[in-house]
């Protein structure tokens, strides 16, 4: 029989979305410690669902536990944006390809970048911007392709935060944004992966330029 995963309990989760959300951005930064006792008089829990939710955070790369520092949230460097990113160039341009020659809705994409233009605030656009690259690459058609990047989605996030605190380049990478989503919306499937390639290299390379060198586009993806 196919076991069923573990629903995580309410508190649980309610601890989880909380932290993740402070830590994508900005409200915690890396390297900052998270002390059980003090989230948990923060929300009004007891340390149990605070301790699931922080390991749960660490499996998904945000956060580090270690046993003489305790529980961290995790650091960002040339190297781990380097890594993340360069998973990203290697599905995330496919996924949308993809998704643009199978005709999926991008209405979701449109709704995230209109969000983003209206944000108030970093937090709100940060939130809507990773929407945005999620509504791009979800209606691939593979599931499994999704999830694959689903996973790299919030240490992705986390090497953004760091990049605008630094850095803010809200107004290019909207710019881009409205590029990609017009040449998907007029089906031009290889126009518009090349463009998500160009976005996703040309950022981490301005945020971390001592990172090593990202692999090009590939030859289909290539300037015309």
């Amino acid at each position: 029989m196919t076991s069923v995963p573990t629903p995580i309990p309410s508190r649980t989760q309610y601890v989880l979305d909380a932290i993740k959300h402070r830590i994508l951005t900005g409200q915690l930064t890396p390297g900052q410690a998270l002390v059980e006792t003090e989230l948990a008089a923060q929300f009004g829990v007891s340390k149990t669902p605070v301790r699931e939710a922080l390991k749960t955070l660490a499996g998904t790369g945000l956060v580090v536990m270690s046993q003489y520092k305790g529980v961290t949230v995790r650091m960002v460097d040339a190297d781990m944006a380097r890594e993340v990113y360069d998973v990203r160039l290697l599905l995330e341009p496919e996924a949308l390809k993809r998704a643009v020659r199978r005709g999926a809705s991008l209405n979701a994409a449109r709704d995230a970048l209109t969000r983003a233009d209206a944000a108030t605030d970093a937090a709100e656009r940060s939130l809507a911007n990773r929407e945005f690259h999620r509504a791009l690459y979800l209606p691939c058609g593979n599931p499994l392709l999704g999830r694959m990047l689903d996973e790299v989605r919030d240490q992705a996030a986390l090497v953004s935060a760091v990049a605008w605190a630094a850095s803010p380049s809200w107004e290019r990478e909207a710019g881009e944004h409205r590029e990609i989503l017009r040449l998907a919306l007029d089906g031009d499937a290889d126009g518009a992966a090349r463009a998500l390639h160009d976005h996703i290299a040309s950022f981490v390379r301005r945020a971390f330029p001592q990172a090593a060198e990202l692999p090009p586009a590939t030859e289909e993806e290539g300037p015309k």
